[in-house]
């Protein structure tokens, strides 16, 4: 399979970073993953991207809670902007600012990052994995926060677009930060190369947890930090909810340890040390519908009558973080 030329950053970053068993995959994963014919949308993306205007960038800021860039835009370059990113909508994780333009996301996903990082070790010149990134946000704050190569991985194309379109103003301020567009099922086996691994809203999606956490562990290189963040439930170590056909109106979601619970499967699987350094609600500031983000959020999913349950009846959305190291 040949290789197409806007994809050539990644595979020299790829080869940098001595991940050579992983790309020879790289081809046909990224044909799978923006295949026009499973995604129909996809080239509309592509073409609102490719027809974002070249601006004079005079700041990027990677470690505001806003990502951030600086440009000269006069009024008809702010519509064409703000027109051809709406293309993108909806955006679920920032938020974002090019030039006037904000992009309001669904998610404070800034709230979570102000959370996590007083916990991480340093990041800097580690190589960071962010699963199920989204589009890119927490990974251009790990730039921020000194990583020296940064994979964000997320099997969604509209993701994707949004990583470019947001990469087109970012520049080579962040050039080590890259999008794959897969899952952690298509990271290599055994892979034992990052130093830092991330999963953040991921494992309440999984038909099997504890696969999922093998698959985070085996991703470490010995000694590494994994970051989970991920919907829990209140209660002791053998608490874990299993919902019905929907939580909270989605309908993917499998199993909701308590934090506990959680870091007994952590222990189970062999990571050493888990701790809990971040246990909340999620309340209707973080997760809400905006202008970028026009569909149902978080308080059409709550009971009118209690918020405190989900419309289903089971307790609201409630995250924790859990940080744990491979041996």
């Amino acid at each position: 399979m040949s290789i197409d030329e806007r994809h050539l950053p990644l595979y020299h970053a790829f080869l940098e970073q001595g991940l050579e068993s992983w790309l020879a995959r790289l081809p046909e994963q990224l044909a799978r993953g923006l295949d026009r014919q499973r995604f129909g949308d996809l080239p509309a993306w592509e073409r609102a991207v490719r027809r974002l205007p070249a601006l004079e960038v005079q700041d990027v800021h990677l470690t505001q809670d806003t990502v951030s860039v600086e440009v000269a835009m006069d009024d008809a370059s702010r519509r064409q902007c703000d027109n051809l990113l709406k293309i993108l909508a909806p955006w679920r994780k920032g938020p974002y600012r090019i030039g006037d333009i904000t992009i309001d996301t669904e998610w404070r996903s800034d709230w979570k990052w102000q959370r996590i990082a007083p916990h991480l070790s340093n990041l800097t010149g580690r190589r960071v994995l962010d699963v199920g990134g989204g589009n890119g946000y927490h990974g251009w704050r790990m730039a921020g926060a000194g990583a020296g190569f940064v994979l964000v991985i997320d099997p969604s194309p509209r993701f994707y677009w949004q990583f470019h379109a947001m990469r087109h103003f970012i520049g080579d301020a962040g050039a080590n930060v890259h999008f794959l567009p897969v899952g952690i099922e298509e990271v290599p086996p055994n892979l034992a190369a990052f130093d830092t691994v991330f999963s953040m809203g991921v494992l309440y999606h999984r038909r099997s947890p504890i696969d999922h956490l093998r698959e985070l562990y085996d991703t470490l290189r010995p000694g590494g930090e994994l970051v989970l963040e991920t919907l829990v439930v209140e209660g002791d170590e053998h608490q874990v909810l299993v919902p019905g056909e929907r939580y909270a109106q989605m309908p993917n979601v499998w199993f909701l340890p308590s934090s506990k619970a959680l870091m007994h499967w952590l222990s189970r699987v062999g990571f050493d040390s888990p701790r809990v350094v971040d246990e909340a609600d999620t309340t209707l500031d973080e997760q809400r519908a905006t202008e970028w983000m026009t569909f149902q959020s978080l308080a059409d999913f709550l009971d009118p009558e209690d918020p405190s349950r989900t419309i289903e009846g089971y307790p609201a959305p409630r995250r924790a973080v859990v940080i744990a190291q491979k041996p």
